[in-house]
Parts: C-alpha cells; sequence; structure tokens
C-alpha cells in the first residue's frame, strides 16, 4: 500500500476504528457501463458497516446535460448533510477496486472545504475478499447541518481550459484509457470525437494503482515523469466526464504537487464541441 501517501488508509486502519464518533465512511462508487456492476445494488447487496451511499450522478449539478460536474455549493451542502455528513468529520471514501470513482468523491469534499478525508487502499473489494465485516443493514444517521467553504481553484472551467490549450500556462494530464485519448477506440459517449487537446499527456488510471492499491510515491513520480509531466509546473486533470481524473489529482498531492486543478467538463464537454482543437497524433 501506499503508506507514504498523506490521503489514504488501509483496511487495518479503518477496521480498528470503525463506529467512533467523527468517523464517516462512504461508499463513493460509480462505474461505466463497460463495468457492468451497479454501485447502489452493490451497497445495499454489502456494505461497510456505517457505511454512506453516495450516488455520483445525483449529487452532480442537475441544471446541466453535462455528466458529473460539481454541484453548487449550496447544493452539494444541502446532498451530503442530509446524508448526515458533516464538514468536520473525518472521512473514508471507497468504492469496488480501490482506485476508481472514490477519489472523485475525496476530491469534492476537499474542493468543498474539508480537510480530513481519505480514500480506502484496496476498495470494497479487497476488504471483501479478506473476510472483513459487512452488513446489509442500511446506515441511519440524523441529518446535519454541512457547512461548505468551497475553494474554486481546484476547478477549471471550459473558458479557462481554451486558454490554456492555446496558451500552454499549464500541463495537461488525461486519465482516460490510451485508447480513447489517441483516438484508436471511441468515446462511449454519443457525439463526443475521440482524441485529445494538443499537448496533453496520456495518464491511465488504471497505471497510477496495483491491486487496488495507490502506487508508492517514488513509483508514482516516475509513472508520471515517463508520461512527460514536469512535476515543478501547473496541471490541470481530465477524463471522460470528471470522475476518473481526481485519481490524477490524488496522486500528484500524494507527491505535494499542489498546482494541481481539474477540468470538470472534461472529455464530454470539449470532444462534443465543433471549435475545440483536438489531435490523435502522439506527442
Amino acid at each position: 500500500m501506499a503508506e507514504d501517501s498523506a490521503f489514504t488508509v488501509d483496511a487495518d486502519w479503518l477496521q480498528q476504528r470503525l463506529g467512533q464518533p467523527g468517523l464517516t465512511v462512504v461508499d463513493g462508487s460509480w462505474y461505466l457501463p463497460s463495468h457492468k456492476r451497479d454501485p447502489r445494488a452493490e451497497y445495499e447487496t454489502a456494505h461497510i458497516p456505517g457505511a454512506l451511499f453516495l450516488d455520483q450522478d445525483a449529487i452532480s449539478d442537475q441544471q446541466t446535460d453535462l455528466p458529473h460536474m460539481l454541484a453548487a455549493p449550496k447544493d452539494f451542502a444541502q446532498y451530503v448533510g442530509a446524508m448526515g455528513i458533516s464538514a468536520d468529520d473525518m472521512i473514508v471514501v471507497y468504492d469496488g477496486p480501490g482506485y476508481f470513482s472514490a477519489p472523485r468523491a475525496w476530491w469534492m469534499f476537499r474542493a468543498m472545504g474539508v480537510s480530513q478525508v481519505f480514500v480506502l487502499d484496496g476498495g470494497l473489494d479487497r476488504w471483501i475478499a479478506e473476510g472483513r465485516p459487512v452488513t446489509v443493514e442500511p446506515t441511519k444517521v440524523a441529518p446535519c447541518i454541512f457547512h461548505a467553504d468551497f475553494d474554486t481553484s481546484h476547478v477549471v472551467k471550459l473558458d479557462e481550459m481554451r486558454r490554456i490549450v492555446d496558451s500552454g500556462s499549464a500541463q495537461i494530464a488525461d486519465a482516460r484509457p490510451s485508447g480513447r485519448f489517441y483516438g484508436t477506440e471511441p468515446e462511449p459517449r454519443p457525439g463526443v470525437r475521440s482524441g485529445h487537446m494538443p499537448g496533453a499527456h496520456s495518464v491511465p488510471i488504471t497505471a497510477l494503482s496495483e491491486n487496488g492499491e495507490l502506487l508508492s510515491k517514488p513509483r508514482l513520480r516516475a509513472l508520471l515523469e515517463d508520461a512527460g509531466l514536469d512535476l515543478s509546473k501547473p496541471i490541470v486533470t481530465l477524463c471522460g466526464s470528471g470522475i476518473t481524473a481526481a485519481a490524477i489529482n490524488l496522486a500528484l498531492e500524494t507527491l505535494d504537487h499542489s498546482e494541481n486543478r481539474l477540468y470538470d467538463g472534461s472529455w464530454t464537454e470539449w470532444g462534443r464541441l465543433a471549435d475545440t482543437p483536438a489531435t490523435t497524433d502522439d506527442k
């Protein structure tokens, strides 16, 4: 496991602390159609005792046709407050495989001002495989007030993304599979072109972890540098719809790289516009 990461916890750590006041466990699972997994159904079948289910579709901005856009602070606060989550809680997020959608929940909570939020290394799949406790019992938590302290520096929007691509003022790291990045595989959403932004670097999310665990710091650094990224300079991440991009942000923060942001519209927004530059060329 990434024992030197300030943003992950292991299963032993979490199991020893289940039920402690101030600790909130969140199932942040979300999957692509190709995974053929239903996150809510899986939660209802087995979840870590006390875990709350965070619906990544429902918590997103419902006023846009773009998927998974970050909700307005008041809407985010209302949603998670109704779940019983406080910004003062210590939050541990997990997903099934360990390092797929959980980083997006981690990123959202951080953007909304939560200072103590972590991702469970190994995810629920390993938790179950190791015979650790699970339950089907619904978690009942009284609603509370979530005080959002939104930090806009976490997010890049379309107009700024255009300027970044034009000027090269920040590096671009794309978490989509390499086939979609290079245009040899189609995008899963209709009307979205294949390819990538000019100058972007391919950092597939699957390369950042091994057996559901975040790579060690030396391996993360080597991976990102081999992808062509200069870790002394600003980086903007993206993916298909803003979910898996957050895994790169978590990796960067683990390496003490703080000048990183996430382009929330991601390739779904960029790739469906007629006037945004795209290429399938290698760097």
